[in-house]
């Protein structure tokens, strides 16, 4: 399996977003939920998201991924009646917020979920796991 090296040829399995989300008190977490307090655990917390990224990678499926910056660096846009509306910030306060995403291609929403269950912030975030339209 594997990705073509043109990234507009079609591919014969479905592409999946899974959408990783973190509570919005930004306090960054293990994956065990425990606020990152020591050099250590940042290291073995990167250990845990390098190994997620290179599994992903080696099985062929991997199309992206990209974390975002926090909602203090968002700009919402809005037109309305013509009039373009630019609000700092997110448009809306929730309790978690949207972190990053990869990109995967998988056989079936069955094999998508259980990538996304592999992802670390999982186990105290969560993850949407969204088909992408063909």
């Amino acid at each position: 399996m594997g990705r073509s090296a043109n990234p507009f040829e079609e591919t014969t399995m479905p592409q999946y977003m899974l959408l990783m989300y973190q509570p919005s008190d930004g306090v960054p977490r293990d994956s065990e939920g425990q606020p990152l307090t020591t050099p250590e655990d940042w290291a073995a917390e990167r250990e845990k998201w390098a190994g997620f990224s290179k599994d992903l990678a080696e099985a062929g499926l991997l199309v992206a991924n990209s974390g975002l910056q926090g909602t203090d660096a968002a700009t919402t846009v809005r037109v309305r009646d013509g009039e373009t509306q630019i609000t700092d910030g997110p448009f809306a306060e929730t309790k978690e917020y949207l972190a990053g995403y990869f990109l995967i291609e998988a056989e079936d929403l069955d094999a998508a979920l259980g990538w996304a269950a592999r992802i670390p912030s999982s186990r105290w975030g969560s993850t949407e796991v969204r088909p992408l339209r063909v």
